[in-house]
């Protein structure tokens, strides 16, 4: 893995992956992986892995998601252009909306900041609906405040309609997958 560009303020960033074409584990596992190799990220964590009911009105297979935080020095668009040629690499295709899929990654968070481009929207626009991007999210942060509601992300999670659409899987940890250089430093000095 190429080292992080160093920064004064690195920016904390969430991202949902889905997965329900092909072997939808070893999808999420390569994505994980690229996005630990792609040397603009680092610090990165994985949410368990949850088997979910595909959304929106086109006939398929269930998802498995999980939600991945991490570090960034780098900007929005140039972490969308990341992940878009992660997916891309991983046999996405955009033919249908809301459609089966190879590969899924979507930036939920990215700091504070609030983007609205075109091509990329932060935070999500409908993150705060899903449960399949929620409840992993809870899993990673279940203190953060829910902007604008006042409770944390864990009590908003519990609350959903559609939660018990996400199951948890007893599956292998991703956070294996994910590349450690040599000069990575938790934030409490210690060596990752």
């Amino acid at each position: 893995m190429r080292g992080v560009p160093s920064c004064e303020s690195p920016c904390d960033v969430y991202f949902s992956l889905g997965s329900n074409l092909g072997d939808r584990a070893d999808n999420l596992q390569r994505a994980c992986g690229a996005m630990s190799e792609s040397g603009i990220l680092s610090h990165l964590r994985a949410s368990p892995v949850y088997e979910t009911d595909p959304w929106g009105p086109v006939p398929q297979g269930p998802f498995l998601n999980c939600v991945v935080s991490a570090r960034t020095c780098s900007s929005p668009v140039e972490v969308l252009q990341m992940v878009r040629r992660i997916e891309t690499e991983l046999g996405r295709t955009r033919q249908v909306r809301w459609g089966p899929r190879t590969i899924d990654i979507d930036i939920l968070l990215f700091g504070d900041e609030t983007v609205d481009l075109a091509e990329l929207q932060i935070p999500h626009p409908r993150m705060w609906e899903r449960a399949f991007i929620l409840i992993p999210l809870a899993e990673l942060v279940p203190d953060m405040k829910v902007p604008g509601v006042g409770v944390t992300l864990r009590e908003f999670a519990q609350g959903l309609a559609d939660a018990a659409s996400v199951r948890r899987l007893e599956y292998p940890d991703l956070r294996g997958v994910f590349a450690v250089p040599q000069n990575n430093v938790k934030d409490d000095g210690t060596r990752l």
